[in-house]
């Protein structure tokens, strides 16, 4: 059978995680998978991706009934007072969506693509996370229905990472979680 480029990077990858993982590096791991399935320098994020608009992304939300707010009641990516879906992916608008829909629970966002959030590769202002509010329903939710991976994190069927911090859920949507 022939090795593909991508399958060979593949493999590379889990050799790599399974020796970290081995050796209780665990975070090192996270790091050098984020590095091996980067894009490259010459391919732009935004080839890979579907960016919607602020505009777009409320009108899906509303759609699917899932409301959002922000401490300084506005819309502003360059605010961190405010809650921006400017720039949001496609895949994470559509895991919001997933989650509502899988759920049946109320989701409120308040955290988006604005400025104020921790910077790299899957981070709110590259459109990958979206911040909820702590409602019973979701958190029990998350908690019955994904694989506790440690730290506070539980990783949905489809590999998306639910974060319980103090006060929201922080989560990243590498892909829209079954949509």
């Amino acid at each position: 059978m022939r090795t593909t480029p991508i399958k060979a990077a593949i493999v590379a990858a889990v050799a790599i995680l399974g020796s970290l993982f081995a050796t209780g590096q665990a975070s090192a791991a996270v790091e050098e998978r984020d590095r091996v399935f980067a894009p490259s320098a010459a391919t732009p994020m935004s080839a890979l991706v579907t960016k919607l608009s602020h505009s777009e992304a409320a009108a899906r939300f509303r759609a699917a009934g899932i409301t959002w707010s922000s401490s300084g009641n506005c819309s502003n990516r360059y605010n961190s007072t405010c809650t921006s879906f400017e720039q949001i992916n496609l895949t994470t608008v559509q895991g919001a969506e997933t989650l509502k829909r899988a759920s049946g629970c109320a989701l409120n966002i308040t955290g988006g693509t604005e400025t104020g959030h921790a910077s790299g590769t899957y981070s709110h202002w590259n459109g990958y996370k979206l911040d909820y509010s702590l409602y019973t329903c979701v958190g029990n939710y998350i908690r019955n229905n994904f694989s506790y991976i440690g730290g506070n994190k539980w990783r949905s069927g489809s590999g998306n990472i639910y974060y319980l911090e103090s006060n929201h859920w922080d989560v990243t949507y590498y892909n829209c979680g079954g949509c």
